[in-house]
């Protein structure tokens, strides 16, 4: 199909960062959202106008047994306008949220798709929530259908709620039939939307409180992620892989838009436990050329001493939470290629990244993307700063790829955005030349003997020591320091917990850190986490107080070595 005049205006704007893509400073300088006027639709406007004809592979599952899934574009393009047909002859309209419980399978882009073709609004969820966790969600979103796999369809037995139901796979009694889409019509469903309608809604992972609703529009994620193109680094006619599972968004980041906006084929191989060496020979047979993971994905590949670097590889990205600078130096030396760090938030796109072809700062996640204004702004002061919590601009013009807001909650909306600015609650610093570091959430910073300290820079130091996987740190109240620094430290495998080990960790840590950022007390343990992966270090510090100093058994203090020198 040809170009409608957005999708023009669209490709217009992609091409100009793919032929910037090695030049930041011309990218930032020269690109301009595009102006996709009042009705834009990505799946109609972008996706089935590079689509049509096409058939270069758009998506290929390959499983852990070694069967395999693919879709073309075109047969994407053909699949997804059945069964947004058939979605509407059963009743999902306009406007309505559609929750998708479904696992990485083909079914799931195609219902994306179908979705957005139909004005409805899509609601990915997570295949490890429970009944009790679906049921708020159901209820705040106003879910009026479900579309689930079988494993999952149980759960909302439980729930008493009158839903469309759609089963993937072999469905059960009561529920509709995915594949019943089969028989229904492949043309286009002419429903036309305004640019401002919701497509797309992200529980948070609520690192510190209950999840909000994030809102995005047909402009903030499906233009916005123009900017994840850009940092990714992925180009037409790449394989790509993101490490991601459904109902988080990375997932729509990197598995979604960025890589179709690139006209490259999505990639997935599905396992259920982690397996190094299998991952690394799936990268080479599938000639990947750009491949992101998060931070535990990349030290477990470190500890499984993976030097053989696969053929395709071209990008390495690091996402979901900082990287700590061990694990890039050590994928540099094997592979000869950097791990490039970025930075957003389900509330925005990538704003902040190591751009291809820039030069890497060790620690650093680089700069502001094209499109992105970047300030750091003093959360005392309230003055622009060169240390400060992350924000971007609001007036004149608010950021296209920023969330509408939270729904049903004009008070955390107001929270973060307030003054001209939006703030992330997360705060970095800008060195000489610009480029921007993770410092750690403002609610994790805390003061140690009147010194600031970031449980990022300190978990970093730690993550070098071999005994030690993965680390939180938070401050201990101390009567005589405001704060002292623990790390709870979950150990690399085979390592004993015991004196011994904590001894060595201290030693690292009175070595390698100034005496205010010191680790004081060690505690092995399994970190609290949220489902999607990241640390909660609120559980840590509210565990701390309510210790009150009081001393545990599984604790290991400075004092308990008398030649370690306070």
């Amino acid at each position: 199909m040809p170009y409608s005049a957005a999708g023009l205006a669209y490709r217009e704007a992609r091409d100009f960062l793919l032929e910037n893509s090695h030049d930041l400073d011309a990218a930032h300088a020269g690109f301009t959202w595009p102006d996709v006027g009042d009705h834009f639709n990505w799946a109609v406007d972008w996706f089935d106008a590079i689509a049509e004809g096409n058939d270069t592979l758009a998506l290929r599952v390959v499983e852990e047994d070694g069967t395999e899934a693919s879709r073309t574009y075109e047969q994407m393009r053909v699949r997804s306008n059945q069964v947004a047909n058939w979605m509407s002859s059963i009743g999902v309209g306009r406007g309505d949220a559609v929750m998708l419980m479904i696992d990485n399978r083909v079914e799931l882009w195609e219902a994306m798709l179908a979705i957005m073709k139909i004005g409805a609004v899509i609601l990915p969820t997570s295949v490890v929530l429970s009944a009790e966790d679906l049921a708020e969600r159901l209820d705040r979103a106003e879910v009026r259908a479900v579309i689930a796999d079988p494993a999952d369809a149980a759960k909302f037995d439980e729930i008493g709620v009158d839903l469309i139901r759609i089963g993937v796979g072999d469905a059960p009694a009561g529920w509709h039939r995915f594949g019943d889409a089969d028989a229904a019509s492949d043309a286009l469903p002419g429903v036309v939307v305004d640019s401002t309608d919701a497509s797309i809604i992200y529980f948070t992972s609520g690192t510190t409180s209950r999840p909000k609703m994030v809102e995005h529009t047909h402009l903030s994620y499906p233009v916005g992620h123009l900017s994840t193109m850009y940092w990714i680094g992925v180009r037409p006619g790449d394989v790509h892989m993101t490490i991601s599972a459904p109902g988080w968004g990375k997932h729509a980041w990197s598995l979604f838009f960025a890589p179709w906006i690139a006209e490259a084929t999505v990639f997935v191989y599905n396992y259920r436990r982690f397996d190094a060496v299998a991952l690394v020979d799936q990268l080479d047979q599938a000639g990947v050329n750009t491949f992101c993971a998060p931070p535990t994905v990349w030290r477990m590949l470190i500890q499984a001493d993976l030097e053989r670097k696969p053929r395709g590889m071209r990008e390495l990205l690091g996402a979901g939470e900082p990287l700590n600078p061990e694990v890039i130096s050590t994928i540099q030396r094997w592979w000869g290629l950097p791990i490039r760090d970025g930075y957003g938030q389900t509330e925005l796109t990538a704003v902040i990244g190591n751009a291809p072809g820039t030069a890497i700062k060790a620690g650093s996640m680089g700069h502001p993307l094209p499109g992105v204004e970047v300030v750091l702004i003093d959360p005392v002061t309230g003055e622009v700063a060169e240390e400060g919590e992350i924000c971007l601009p609001t007036t004149p013009v608010r950021p296209l790829n920023l969330t509408p807001g939270y729904i049903g909650e004009p008070d955390r909306t107001a929270k973060v955005e307030h003054d001209g600015f939006y703030h992330t609650s997360d705060v970095a610093v800008r060195d000489a030349d610009g480029y921007l570091t993770f410092v750690g959430r403002t609610d994790d910073v805390f003061k140690a003997s009147d010194f600031k300290v970031s449980p990022f820079e300190v978990e970093s130091i730690l993550l070098e020591h071999p005994a030690v996987a993965e680390a939180g740190v938070v401050g201990a109240p101390d009567p005589l320091r405001l704060n002292v620094v623990k790390a709870y430290v979950h150990l690399a495998s085979g390592v004993a917990s015991d004196a011994e080990t904590a001894r060595s960790i201290l030693a690292h840590a009175r070595e390698h850190m100034p005496p205010y950022m010191r680790v004081r007390r060690v505690e092995f343990a399994e970190l609290p986490k949220t489902i999607s992966g990241k640390i909660r270090r609120v559980e840590l510090r509210e565990r701390e107080v309510e210790l009150a100093d009081a001393r545990i058994d599984t604790e290991f203090r400075e004092a308990d070595f008398p030649d370690l020198k306070a």
